[in-house]
């Protein structure tokens, strides 16, 4: 199912929107803060910088254009690794990890600064300065998805466009929301967590994916969910399921790519069409015949030529023709 693009009417965001008031928000005494100058070298003359090291970041193909993938919860920059051959002769393609996953330091981990996706925002644009990136397409999964959302709204001179798989602004119902979880739902969970870590994800994973323990993707969600540290997954986990990011949609001006599955055990498909209807910019969403909250792990065969058609898709060019 395809919604048509839409244009909402928005006011005047009054969120930072350029750099130097991006930084005067950087106030976390954190090296993914710490910002490198403007070089002359060439990047392949560099070391790698601050940033890229700590979220290990990885940067392939030759294309004029570049598309940064984010990953979800759970998972690492290895989710994309399907999804990456198609991209790399065409595109210049940076991968990256989310602080708190498993490949990363913990000891890196600001459970103060990770508990809002507002820290994880600040790594996305700190990673796109350091690499000298000045616009770029964005496809982020879950928690991704949504970091892209309030990156955007501090500095959409970075984003020609946002591809959002499985985003939510909220997972919690509220009396007018749907959002798929009660309160009570998600403190159990984190309670599971917290008791038996290990018997948690087992029973997560299925979930999750879609599929039991046997399923190859089951497996590897398994993998790098034991590869995180369970009080990081565990804050991590708190800080996604307990979000309302809401209130940050109508500020929304880069144009919007909204995908899900039909059959997806976190989030209902209202949320995908509540993103629609209260993007402040372009969006269109489309809802794909997989099951899962991670359809490019899960179902790959059907979610990769999905995600390239939306690759390649301009909805501005759609209206400018109408």
């Amino acid at each position: 199912m395809i919604c048509e693009p839409k244009i909402n009417s928005h006011r005047p965001i009054h969120l930072p929107s350029t750099k130097k008031s991006a930084d005067r928000l950087l106030q976390f005494p954190h090296h993914t803060l710490i910002k490198s100058k403007k070089r002359k070298t060439k990047k392949s003359d560099q070391k790698m910088g601050i940033v890229e090291e700590a979220h290990n970041v990885k940067v392939v193909g030759s294309g004029e254009k570049t598309i940064v993938l984010g990953h979800g919860f759970g998972t690492d920059q290895s989710v994309w690794k399907q999804l990456v051959p198609y991209l790399v002769d065409e595109y210049r393609v940076v991968l990256y990890d989310n602080m708190g996953a498993g490949p990363t330091n913990p000891d890196y981990f600001d459970f103060d600064r990770y508990s809002s996706l507002e820290g994880y925002a600040y790594d996305l644009i700190s990673i796109l300065e350091e690499l000298q990136i000045n616009r770029c397409m964005f496809l982020g999964h879950s928690l991704s998805a949504m970091t892209g959302v309030v990156a955007s709204i501090f500095r959409p001179d970075l984003f020609s466009k946002l591809i959002l798989v499985s985003a939510s602004p909220r997972f919690i119902n509220t009396d007018d929301y749907y959002g798929g979880f009660e309160s009570e739902d998600i403190e159990q969970l984190c309670q599971a967590m917290e008791s038996n870590y290990k018997a948690w994800v087992s029973g997560f994973a299925p979930l999750a994916v879609g599929g039991d323990m046997s399923s190859v993707a089951v497996q590897e969600f398994s993998r790098t969910l034991f590869n995180m540290r369970p009080d990081i997954a565990l804050s991590v986990f708190r800080t996604v399921f307990t979000f309302d990011l809401r209130h940050y949609l109508s500020r929304v001006t880069v144009p919007c790519h909204i995908i899900q599955s039909s059959m997806d055990v976190a989030m209902p498909v209202t949320v995908s069409e509540y993103l629609h209807r209260n993007l402040g910019g372009k969006s269109i969403v489309e809802i794909i015949s997989t099951e899962g909250h991670l359809p490019h792990l899960s179902a790959p065969e059907a979610t990769i030529p999905v995600l390239l058609r939306h690759i390649s898709h301009d909805i501005t060019a759609d209206a400018s023709s109408s």
